[in-house]
C-alpha cells in the first residue's frame, strides 16, 4: 500500500472527509471553478492520481456538500418547529435554527449560495427543488400566520425570501471573535424576522 493509500483509507474509509473537508475550504475560499483536483490533492499532501482513489471527480465532491446542506437545513427545520401549534413561535424557531446553522456552517452557506450554476444536471435541478422545498416551508408558516391574523405582511412569498436571505448573510459577516456569539445572533435573527412579518400577540 502506498503512502497516499495510508493517509486517506479506501474511498468508503473515514479519511474520506478530509477529501470533502480540504475541497470545501478551497470551495469557499476560491470558488469551484478555480480549484482544482490537484489542488485538493495537495491541500491534502496527496499526488493527483492517489486522490482518485478516493473520489470520483470535483463534481461529485459539489454535488454532495450542496444537496447534503439542504438535507441538514430540512432536517433542522423539521426540529425545530416539531409540537409547536402558534406559527409566530414556530417562525422564531425556524429562523433560529437557520441561522445556527449558517454561523456553524459558513463555508457550507457560501458555496451554495454561490455555486448552484456550476451543478451539472441532474443534480442542479435536485438542489433547485430541494431550496424550493426549503423556501416554501418558510412560506407556509408566515401564509398561516396571515390566516390566523398573527402576521401583518403585504407578500408571504417576499417576507420568506427576506427573511431567508438575510439569515444567509449571516456566513458573509460572522466571526468567532465577534461582538456577539452564534447563538446570540441567531436570537436576535429570530426577533428580527418576528418584526418582518408583523407579528402581533397571541
Amino acid at each position: 500500500m502506498g503512502e497516499d493509500s495510508r493517509r486517506l483509507g479506501g474511498r468508503t474509509g473515514g479519511r474520506l472527509g478530509d477529501v470533502r473537508e480540504a475541497a470545501l475550504t478551497l470551495f469557499a475560499e476560491r470558488g469551484y471553478r478555480a480549484t482544482t483536483m490537484r489542488a485538493i490533492g495537495e491541500a491534502l499532501g496527496l499526488r493527483g492520481p492517489s486522490l482518485y482513489n478516493h473520489v470520483g471527480a470535483k463534481q461529485e465532491l459539489l454535488r454532495d456538500i450542496m444537496l447534503g446542506t439542504l438535507d441538514r437545513l430540512l432536517a433542522e427545520h423539521a426540529a425545530a418547529v416539531a409540537g409547536i401549534e402558534d406559527p409566530a413561535e414556530q417562525l422564531r424557531r425556524a429562523v433560529v435554527a437557520h441561522v445556527r446553522y449558517v454561523v456553524s456552517h459558513k463555508r457550507e452557506v457560501l458555496v451554495n449560495n454561490r455555486e448552484v450554476l456550476s451543478l451539472d444536471e441532474p443534480s442542479r435541478v435536485l438542489l433547485v427543488a430541494r431550496r424550493n422545498e426549503y423556501e416554501r416551508l418558510f412560506r407556509n408558516l408566515v401564509e398561516r400566520g396571515l390566516e390566523e391574523g398573527r402576521f401583518e405582511v403585504e407578500s408571504a412569498r417576499m417576507a420568506s425570501y427576506s427573511i431567508l436571505d438575510m439569515g444567509n448573510g449571516v456566513a458573509v459577516w460572522f466571526r468567532e471573535d465577534g461582538a456577539m456569539t452564534g447563538e446570540e445572533v441567531a436570537a436576535h435573527y429570530g426577533r428580527l424576522a418576528l418584526q418582518a412579518v408583523g407579528a402581533r400577540p397571541a
